[in-house]
């Protein structure tokens, strides 16, 4: 079974941003105990990969399960509705291969020690 954790973000017209994204799913990728074969970022707008071409690539690396994490702060619209209906189109293209969408960021119970955590940095 190889699982693979595709990092849903929002996009940006700053590359930088994505950038930081990308860089975002290769520590991941590094960590010891992250439990995936590979991390994939994906994109909602403004950017690439998006959902469809982050699906292709974690097939191409040969996953038979795909985690879709929505990377967003907030269920707002794009968590709500338009993630899992891109989701959707993936499954429909895929079908042999198991996608899932996990919670997103935002909804982990980390988040507040998070938060106080990084408060402390006021470089």
């Amino acid at each position: 079974m190889m699982k693979v954790l595709m990092l849903i973000a929002h996009g940006s017209r700053k590359q930088a941003a994505n950038d930081e994204v990308n860089r975002l799913a290769e520590q991941i990728s590094k960590l010891d105990d992250s439990q995936y074969a590979a991390v994939v970022p994906a994109f909602l707008e403004f950017a690439e990969p998006d959902i469809h071409q982050g699906v292709e690539r974690c097939v191409e690396l040969g996953a038979d399960t795909i985690i879709a994490m929505p990377y967003f702060l907030a269920a707002g619209r794009h968590v709500a509705e338009d993630i899992p209906q891109e989701i959707e189109c993936a499954r429909a293209g895929n079908p042999q291969v198991n996608i899932e969408i996990s919670q997103y960021l935002g909804e982990s119970e980390a988040m507040a020690r998070l938060v106080v955590q990084c408060s402390h940095n006021t470089d």
